[in-house]
């Protein structure tokens, strides 16, 4: 892999299905060693961007270079600086850990020995020592997910394509991934993750990339993109939905501004510039109106919020 430029480029590539533009004149660079998040609806056209750096799909135009490769001139060159974790475990469920590893090993051309060896180092790094001999079947989901990680490092690859890898676990086996993610950057692996948890996003990506009908629609770190919806917002929590209106027109003679209200959540939400004096001037605003409240807190934008403004897709994100 080359060492002088990014692990991952794109220049207006581009992809379409007939008259449906899947992928729209997107540019993209991924620096060595830094994770790059690509967030967006469905069928914004993420996994599609997934398929043609891994040169599953060709793309109709532009241009796509993977570790310095060319994806459609030196695909099996990509493909051998590589790793690659679907949306679904492509272990073997009847075999055990270890048989995996090293059939993924040999897959790749490695030696028996070598093979052997390469299972053993990833089954210690990921923690699946203990469970090594035991069938697949039989493990937990998130286990499962460090088994799918291990595999797709077992060639050792400079670049790796997450593609949604923590949909369906549970939040312990999701931060299980997060963690073995996270060694992976520390050791120098580069990794393009897709995903629709926006804290997932939140905390594991140095840079952010919002599509939306295949075109890329923001670009930044998380911090970046959440200070472009402004400064603090102060969140005001209700006891009882009656209060709702009162609570509004408190919060507004308070701030200057209408907050936004989730009526289900019982909750109103208010931009503002200076956090204590706004603080200040609600509570008492409240006070004054005999309302009495579950809770006031102060805090900064989410990248949730970002994601609802850029993609205007608040039903999909829901789901």
């Amino acid at each position: 892999m080359r060492r002088d430029g990014p692990a991952i480029e794109t220049e207006a590539l581009r992809k379409t299905y007939g008259d449906l533009v899947a992928l729209d004149d997107v540019d993209l660079t991924v620096p060595a060693g830094s994770v790059c998040a690509v967030l967006g609806p469905n069928g914004a056209g993420k996994s599609t961007l997934v398929r043609i750096l891994t040169t599953l799909l060709r793309p109709d135009s532009g241009t796509a270079r993977v570790a310095g490769f060319d994806v459609r001139r030196q695909a099996d060159r990509v493909r051998a600086h590589i790793g690659l974790v679907g949306q679904h475990a492509a272990v073997d469920e009847i075999l055990g850990g270890r048989q995996n590893l090293v059939l993924f090993g040999r897959l790749h051309h490695l030696s028996p020995a070598r093979a052997a060896a390469r299972a053993d180092e990833l089954l210690d790094r990921f923690g699946l020592t203990d469970v090594a001999a035991r069938p697949v079947a039989t493990w937990s989901g998130g286990t499962r997910r460090r088994l799918d990680l291990a595999a797709a490092l077992i060639a050792d690859p400079p670049v790796l394509f997450l593609d949604e890898p923590t949909t369906g676990l549970d939040p312990r086996a999701r931060s299980d991934v997060w963690d073995a993610v996270r060694d992976l950057v520390t050791a120098g692996t580069t990794v393009l993750l897709t995903t629709q948890y926006l804290e997932e996003a939140d905390r594991l990506a140095d840079t952010v990339r919002v599509v939306d009908h295949g075109r890329v629609t923001a670009a930044g770190t998380p911090d970046a993109l959440k200070s472009t919806l402004g400064g603090d917002r102060i969140d005001v929590l209700l006891h009882h939905p009656d209060d709702l209106p009162a609570a509004v027109a408190a919060v507004t003679a308070a701030t200057g501004s209408p907050p936004s209200t989730d009526p289900a959540a019982l909750r109103l939400t208010v931009p503002v510039t200076d956090r204590v004096a706004a603080l200040a001037a609600v509570l008492r605003e409240l006070d004054t109106a005999g309302l009495t409240v579950g809770d006031v807190a102060v805090r900064r934008p989410t990248l949730d919020e970002v994601f609802l403004r850029l993609t205007d897709t608040r039903q999909e994100v829901a789901a």
